[in-house]
């Protein structure tokens, strides 16, 4: 829902720093990888510790070059193939890093397994819900769902309640509440997305199979490419 938004807004008010990049000589790729790069050393140095202000504010500055390759790449008019599984694939590891530094904090000083476990529910289930549609797509369905909670969604929820949380250290009383509540809502609704998104391949899939031509065989089950041949 808000990905559609935001997207679109951001998308704006990026184009002019993108054409500056691009004027320096700078690639969409090499703007992929820092941009993973930076959100990687703000969630796994900073989350761990605890430093959930600090470590949001370095993530933040960061994560918009999700945004900022994919306008270069059009601006160049030379959007690939190459470029969007680089991009696609470094999301599912940036959101990795955020949500694991969150669960190593919970596991360590934070001293809370419970909310650890959250967290690592919070990190499987979003790389299920992206793999879903991704899955659902390359057998041929549109997937046409959005769902409740999806990347941005997460995202936003999560790295706004740590920065906030992150004002415990400067006195702020009662507001590392923040994270734990965000936490639990990113993981239902993650779950009610995936809920979303396997109902929705279930009646397309139900809908080509019965529209498909006398005598011709669906995609079989357990194939190579199916989820049980996945890594």
């Amino acid at each position: 829902m808000l990905n559609t938004y935001a997207r679109a807004f951001f998308t704006r008010v990026l184009t002019p720093f993108a054409a500056l990049l691009l004027r320096l000589g700078v690639s969409p790729d090499a703007v992929t990888l820092v941009g993973t790069g930076g959100v990687m050393a703000g969630a796994l140095v900073f989350y761990p510790q605890g430093e959930f202000f600090w470590g949001t504010v370095v993530i933040t500055l960061f994560v918009f070059s999700d945004l900022v390759d994919g306008n270069m790449a059009r601006q160049l008019g030379r959007a690939s193939r190459w470029g969007a599984f680089l991009d696609s694939t470094l999301d599912r590891v940036a959101d990795a890093a955020i949500f694991g530094g969150i669960a190593l904090w919970y596991a360590g000083g934070g001293d809370d397994l419970t909310l650890c476990a959250v967290s690592l529910f919070c990190l499987a289930s979003g790389q299920v819900v992206s793999y879903t549609k991704a899955r659902g797509e390359s057998i041929g369905l549109p997937v046409a769902v959005n769902g409740l909670v999806e990347r941005a969604e997460r995202l936003v929820i999560s790295l706004v309640a740590a920065g906030f949380a992150g004002l415990e250290t400067f006195g702020v009383p009662y507001i590392e509440w923040l994270l734990p509540i965000a936490l639990w809502v990113v993981a239902v609704g993650s779950l009610v997305t995936l809920g979303q998104r396997v109902v929705t391949v279930r009646r397309e899939a139900a809908e080509a199979d019965a529209a498909a031509r006398p005598g011709e065989t669906p995609p079989q089950q357990g194939n190579s490419a199916s989820p049980q041949g996945e890594a």
